[in-house]
């Protein structure tokens, strides 16, 4: 099955909704305009981390995804992207996939928080994946620094995803870690790997862009330019997915009697000496 999709690179303004939901939906437009099935946005990109004001980002995100039902269902086209969300007085940090004609939008909640950009002092981590189906392809969601976690990935690939889906704000001074890990991680699992990447300054640290489509036998299929925004189209055949298992049947040789689940020797005590 193929399936056309876009890669809307963004430089996300703190703080600042409505610029970055003009720019989002400018992006969004542009990607059904030239015929494509998902348009994928960057993490957080309604306004940046800007996470001391998430009681009032949260509110004003509730009216960016009404917005983006309405584009969804007025083009024929997924929308994903992370913003600030609230539930029960807490929130998190949600990459929301609203599909066409879908009331109820899939949500994942970001598992790994990164200490780094403080988000553990303002965000709860989220305590479940998520797989979703994009024009009936599953696709698995998760958020920036989860892609430093390759038991997520393997647990995706486990459940059926052909394809990941990754917005994400990554620094450009860790650029070679990004082009790696999603590269890596589509080599190991065996299927497509799309990271969706912000671009310019933003709270003291600026970000690398080179958003990219990886194939499952570990190819760039796109790439944006690590400066600048984007909207960087992109085809994929989820044929090619077989095609590579075949070819190396990782799946086929797994000793899960010896490894078990992804996770599960963090469960176990060490025996004693």
């Amino acid at each position: 099955m193929k399936l056309t999709l876009a890669l809307a690179q963004l430089n996300i303004q703190l703080g600042n909704v409505d610029h970055n939901c003009r720019r989002g939906y400018e992006m969004i437009t542009q990607a059904a305009e030239q015929g494509c099935q998902l348009v994928l946005l960057p993490e957080l990109w309604t306004t940046g981390y800007d996470l001391s004001q998430s009681a009032h980002h949260a509110q004003a995100n509730q009216a960016c995804l009404v917005q983006l039902t309405e584009l969804a269902n007025r083009f024929n086209i997924a929308i994903g992207g992370s913003l600030i969300e609230s539930s029960q007085g807490k929130y998190y940090n949600s990459f929301y996939l609203v599909t066409p004609g879908n009331v109820a939008p899939a949500c994942y909640r970001k598992i790994h928080l990164f200490g780094l950009m403080h988000e553990q002092d303002w965000l709860q981590s989220g305590d479940r994946s998520v797989l979703a189906a994009v024009s009936g392809i599953p696709a698995g969601l998760a958020i920036c620094y989860d892609l430093r976690f390759p038991e997520l990935f393997r647990q995706y690939a486990l459940d059926g995803a052909q394809i990941v889906l990754l917005p994400a704000e990554w620094p450009l001074r860790r650029r070679a870690h990004w082009e790696i890990l999603l590269q890596a991680r589509a080599i190991e699992n065996q299927f497509f790997v799309i990271g969706v990447n912000a671009v310019g300054a933003s709270g003291g640290e600026t970000f690398g862009g080179t958003s990219l489509a990886i194939s499952p036998w570990g190819e760039t299929l796109a790439q944006a330019p690590p400066g600048e925004e984007a909207c960087l189209i992109v085809e994929i055949d989820t044929r090619q997915i077989d095609q590579v298992r075949s070819r190396i049947p990782v799946f086929q040789d797994r000793r899960a009697d010896v490894y078990g689940s992804p996770g599960a020797a963090y469960n176990r005590d060490c025996p004693s000496e």
